[in-house]
């Protein structure tokens, strides 16, 4: 899609950090102050939702440090930084539609730069995913790691019914945010990052049965999908979580993944139909890989077509470039219906796998195997106004999740 250029006006704000620098430390780049410009470049037919106050937010990839400043009439902001790598992020939200762009290496050394950082539109989705518990817990009173117990949650922020049924859930290649992307490169003078046009689905493609209305999800309702072992996991570890409850989903097909570790035969409150269809398995494991670091999640339905006769299509999937094992799935953009972006807080090598579209951001998990889980703020005005639980939704995970202390499941 052509996108629409602005001039650039250059505008000298002192930032003020919102990161992790340590001010009371010598910068060894004192001195080397440059300016980065970043204009938010609005897609063609948007170009007059553009305007002031919208946040620019650039991260010191290398350092941590982050730093925020509002753009100006003309849509730009300006940031006198050090010679570094930086991740620069634009969010726009309106009440219909929301803007985001992001840039994950911008290297700015040696000199001032200006930054065009084109911006593409979304819409708020129905179903969201409101929390997603991976990191695992410890396995006291036992010494030792577990987890074995991931799930996730999804939510109708929509004041429709929305219905389940058919709808799929997988993880994108890389399964780490430090692993070899090779879907995503970043354009040699400004770093921006280019995404390819699909969603490369790995390992697996799991989908919701039913006939159309079997599953609805009323406004402001969840949905629990257990991904790893719809079992009573805290009856022999304390810090973990009950998945077998009524009503939960499971992720289980022991043809495809016989691993019990990780897929044990689900509990007594799990029903038949609850268990979730193996659509196509394109790699080789025993259990269902759902990074415990940093996973991203997707959810999506198909659209004029099944699943099942998608994957059929010639060059729907495809053999991962450079790999002799796994394959992947190219799931089109507009069936995506949500997204997260999970990056590991021990890394500084954290790569962008989700385009700004479904996930402009990113949301850090910092520690593993403490029981935390990472979940999505709640829009209290929007709630009240509404009479139910409407969640934060900007398509910018940066914004709309934070790490909670302990699963939201847990008892």
């Amino acid at each position: 899609m052509k996108r629409s250029l602005h001039s650039f006006a250059v505008l000298l704000l002192a930032f003020l950090p919102a990161g992790c620098a340590d001010m009371g430390k010598p910068d060894p780049y004192a001195g080397q102050l440059h300016t980065l410009s970043v204009q938010a470049s609005y897609p063609e037919e948007y170009a007059g939702y553009r305007r002031a106050g919208v946040t620019v937010h650039v991260e010191d990839v290398d350092r941590g440090s982050s730093y925020r400043v509002t753009t100006d009439e003309s849509g730009t902001a300006a940031f006198e930084l050090t010679n570094g790598i930086y991740r620069v992020s634009v969010n726009d939200r309106t009440d219909d539609h929301i803007f985001n762009g992001t840039a994950d290496k911008v290297q700015l050394v040696g000199k001032d730069m200006q930054l065009a950082l084109p911006l593409t539109h979304s819409k708020k989705g129905s179903i969201v995913i409101k929390e997603i518990y991976c990191g695992g817990c410890m396995k006291t009173p036992q010494e030792g790691k577990y987890q074995s117990d991931k799930y996730i949650i999804l939510h109708n922020n929509d004041a429709q019914v929305q219905y389940l049924d058919s709808l799929c859930f997988g993880t994108f290649d890389p399964y780490n945010s430090q692993g070899t992307n090779v879907w995503v490169t970043q354009d040699p003078e400004t770093g921006a990052s280019i995404f390819p046009d699909f969603v490369p689905v790995v390992q697996c493609i799991w989908q919701f049965g039913g006939t159309g209305t079997s599953f609805p999800l009323q406004p402001g309702e969840d949905a629990v999908l257990v991904v790893c072992g719809a079992i009573d996991h805290a009856a022999q570890y304390p810090e973990s979580v009950n998945l077998n409850k009524p009503g939960y989903f499971v992720c289980y097909n022991n043809v495809y993944f016989w691993n019990t570790l990780y897929h044990p035969a689900p509990g007594d409150q799990i029903t038949p139909d609850h268990y979730l269809d193996v659509v196509i398995k394109t790699g080789q494991a025993n259990a269902y890989t759902f990074s415990v670091f940093s996973p991203a999640t997707v959810i999506f339905k198909a659209k004029d077509t099944t699943i099942q006769d998608f994957i059929l299509g010639e060059g729907n999937v495809i053999q991962k470039p450079g790999s002799k094992v796994d394959r992947i799935v190219k799931i089109p953009l507009d069936w995506v219906i949500d997204g997260v972006e999970i990056f590991y807080g021990g890394s500084s090598n954290n790569k962008k796998r989700i385009p700004p579209t479904i996930d402009a951001g990113y949301v850090t998990q910092s520690a593993l195997y403490t029981g935390r889980s990472l979940h999505r703020y709640v829009d209290e005005e929007a709630s009240q106004t509404a009479g139910y639980e409407v969640l934060m939704d900007t398509n910018n995970s940066s914004s709309d999740f934070y790490e909670r202390e302990q699963q939201s499941l847990h008892d």
